[in-house]
């Protein structure tokens, strides 16, 4: 028989054998955006053993996910064999908790923008679906680095001969504070904006390490530290979380240099097939990967709430996704 129930704590999910795969979608991640100040409002459909688990939060209505910038992806936490029926069954709950649910960072190839968009369609929500991001990938094929690096184009080669040698590359594989705080030194001269959370990052960083699956890497030029990278290998895929290098060591490339040893010991010693470089399509990463995949916007609607109504009107203006062409 199932059930639905709220919670406004991730602890409430101890002790059910979810097997989502990848870092976001793990309750050591939710427990740590709870622990940074977020406020889960977390909806859990179970029947017997088998459950499913939304984690979200409530915006005066407004269903959100529980998530931040550092994510790649958003889903749900699921049991080995939850059934369909429980997606249907927390779609047609929810619209007691709110009038309005927007999930971003949907992944199509896994079926999470399926199972969410044909769950809310059936339950009358009205559902739009938009593109809202980019993810380039790397397929390794069965290559090894050497392989991998023939393939890579010429500039990037050539690059990498030229300036290898200008800096040191330290490699680890567990978290060390030393080197942590480098890279926080060098995020904060790089190019990139004011990091958002660099507390949660370090603490996801800690338990990445603890896992098993923390790769890091530095590079010093006389000594200095001028760049760094944070990756993470989890089962068979490697992610590429954070890198950055001082606006000053640009000439020294230390970036391509730090990222060929990493993908060269992920190849080539975890033995990843398939590298993740997260979410943005900056033209950089077109240099070290072959393939991109497209995340995806779901946003439904309740249709009987007046503050709706625009939203309504300009998805219907647009032929977008309605419950009726759902099927």
């Amino acid at each position: 028989m199932t059930s639905i129930s709220y919670h406004r704590t991730v602890n409430d999910l101890q002790g059910l054998d979810w097997v989502t795969p990848g870092p976001f979608a793990r309750l050591s991640w939710f427990a740590l955006l709870e622990a940074g100040g977020m406020e889960p409002l977390i909806a859990l459909a179970r029947d017997g053993d088998e459950a499913i688990a939304l984690p979200l939060i409530n915006q005066d209505g407004r269903l959100a996910p529980l998530t931040n910038w550092y994510a790649f992806t958003f889903r749900e936490l699921r049991t080995a064999n939850a059934p369909d029926a429980l997606y249907a069954a927390l779609a047609r709950d929810l619209a007691r908790q709110g009038d309005r649910l927007e999930l971003a960072k949907l992944s199509e190839e896994d079926g999470t923008l399926g199972r969410m968009r044909d769950a809310f369609a059936r339950a009358g929500w009205i559902v739009r679906a938009e593109a809202c991001d980019t993810n380039h990938i790397l397929h390794c094929n069965g290559r090894d680095y050497a392989a991998y690096l023939a393939d890579r184009p010429g500039p990037l080669r050539t690059t990498l001969k030229r300036k290898a040698k200008k800096v040191t590359v330290e490699l680890a594989t567990s978290f060390e504070a030393e080197q942590w705080a480098a890279y926080e030194d060098i995020y904060a001269d790089s190019w990139k904006p004011e990091e958002g959370a660099p507390s949660l990052l370090r603490a996801f960083a800690r338990e990445e390490s603890d896992a098993g699956r923390y790769r890091f890497a530095l590079a010093r030029h006389d000594g200095q530290p001028v760049a760094a990278q944070f990756w993470t290998v989890d089962g068979h895929t490697a992610f590429i979380h954070k890198l950055a290098h001082r606006e000053s060591a640009k000439p020294l490339s230390p970036g391509t240099t730090l990222s060929a040893a990493l993908f060269e010991h992920v190849i080539d010693v975890d033995g990843v097939d398939l590298i993740d470089f997260g979410t943005g399509d900056d033209g950089y990463k077109r240099d070290w990967m072959e393939a991109k995949r497209t995340r995806w916007r779901l946003t439904c609607l309740r249709a009987m709430s007046p503050r709706n109504w625009p939203s309504i009107g300009y998805a219907m203006a647009r032929k977008l996704v309605s419950p009726a062409m759902q099927g």
